[in-house]
């Protein structure tokens, strides 16, 4: 991993770890990798996405570059605008779930994936050297190229949704706007929760991150679904008409079945990552169908999706990939294609799931230095010590986030109560430490 890169791009609290004078630098990269590259940018609904969507546009200029801004847009909406308008580059200002002091930059090559860490490398070469380039390129805004992704995500979909109740939780993000837009459009009765373009409330205590709102609403307007974005909407989070939560394990699993059925789930395999619950490993199976592990973070999912050519993959936050209508994480397509199979079957989401969770406890703690946690002796013990305590039932994963100061524990075991515990046990050490 680079130092500015983690597994999502560069992300840091805007003014100190996330600078214009960075943003700038990364845009002025960009045309000293490519020469005279065209280049998409959007952003959320941040209040410093100016700012740093400005200062990239400033390098990108300098350096020679041709720069269209289409405002505000999810995350895949830049991704699919990069594929399909012939762009070099795409670019996104977001700090995707982070709250609203914090901002980021995410970068798309022209087939509208992320760039590899081999692009990144070679970016951060020029901000170490500090080499300028000194061409004049030119800025213009051209927020129509929005309407090709609303129109993308509606061809998408073979049924209309009439006579559904769908409540929808923009998080204050992105989403605000297109997402309750496209369900209405396709005939869903919409309830709206947190779909404002509020930056200074982006992520804060709505979203998927905080489902508990969702659920109230639901229950509360008798919605027969409802769906939580993060601030780019590249996540979603589902919850059923009880209430009941579905992450991106349970829809990756809903969808790998009828994808299967239609015929469009290739190899019969789909992709998650060592932290897809292995509950949704056995379900899958007893369906014929494999599901293939790889470390955190969508970027590998996606790798490992295109290295063995399927269709579908995600991870349990949300991020899910079906690979023949986008090259990323889309959390609203993901909702629409949901929404689609339980119109279609006439069924609630918790019928279409039938696959059994495995316990899992999973604690997020903040440090000063993720390095240093993670090799302490004390911690290795401690969970070399519980791993054979726990297997082969059980499993234990203790990580650095790729995109926040934090160390993420996960202890998942059929005995709940004995999962905390253990996930417990790893938490005071690091507290210690």
């Amino acid at each position: 991993m680079t130092n500015y890169f983690g597994t999502d791009g560069i992300r840091g609290i805007f003014g100190e770890t996330l600078t214009c004078q960075l943003a700038f630098a990364v845009g002025n990269a960009l045309t000293q990798i490519k020469h005279n590259p065209s280049i998409v940018i959007g952003h959320d609904t941040r209040n410093s996405g100016d700012a740093i969507m400005l200062s990239v546009c400033a390098g990108i200029v300098q350096g020679g570059g041709n720069v269209v801004s289409v405002g505000t847009i999810p995350t895949a909406g830049i991704s699919y605008l990069t594929a399909t308008k012939n762009f070099d580059y795409g670019i996104i200002i977001t700090a995707s779930h982070n709250p609203p002091q914090y901002n980021g930059i995410k970068i798309f090559d022209k087939t509208g994936r992320k760039i590899c860490d081999k692009d990144e490398a070679k970016l951060e070469e020029y901000f170490k050297n500090q080499k300028t380039a000194q061409q004049l390129g030119t800025f213009s805004v051209n927020l129509a190229l929005q309407n090709d992704y609303f129109s993308h995500l509606e061809k998408c979909v073979s049924t209309d949704f009439k006579n559904l109740k769908v409540c929808l939780d923009a998080s204050n993000g992105a989403s605000f706007k297109i997402a309750p837009k496209i369900f209405k459009k396709l005939g869903a009765e919409v309830v709206k929760i947190a779909c404002k373009d509020d930056g200074k409330k982006i992520n804060t205590n709505c979203g998927c991150l905080y489902i508990k709102n969702l659920q109230k609403v639901v229950e509360e307007k008798k919605a027969d679904i409802g769906f939580a974005f993060d601030g780019d909407a590249d996540r979603v989070i589902a919850v059923d008409k009880n209430g009941k939560i579905f992450n991106g394990d349970k829809l990756l699993y809903i969808l790998a079945k009828d994808m299967k059925m239609q015929g469009q789930l290739y190899a019969s395999s789909v992709v998650g990552t060592s932290h897809t619950n292995s509950g949704i490993m056995v379900g899958l199976n007893r369906n014929k169908i494999n599901l293939i592990r790889t470390d955190i973070g969508d970027k590998y999912v996606i790798d490992a999706m295109e290295k063995m050519n399927l269709s579908l993959g995600g991870e349990q936050s949300g991020h899910i990939i079906i690979r023949n209508l986008s090259n990323t994480g889309d959390g609203i397509l993901t909702a629409l294609k949901v929404c689609e199979i339980v119109k279609k079957n006439s069924k609630t989401l918790d019928e279409l799931f039938d696959a059994i969770d495995i316990p899992q406890c999973n604690i997020d703690i903040f440090v000063r230095d993720k390095i240093k946690v993670l090799n302490n002796e004390k911690l290795k013990n401690i969970v070399n010590q519980i791993f054979c305590e726990i297997v082969p039932a059980g499993r234990v994963l203790v990580r650095a986030s790729g995109t926040e100061e934090k160390v993420r524990i996960m202890v998942e075991y059929p005995d709940k109560e004995k999962a905390d515990f253990y996930a417990k046990q790893i938490k005071e050490i690091i507290e210690k430490i």
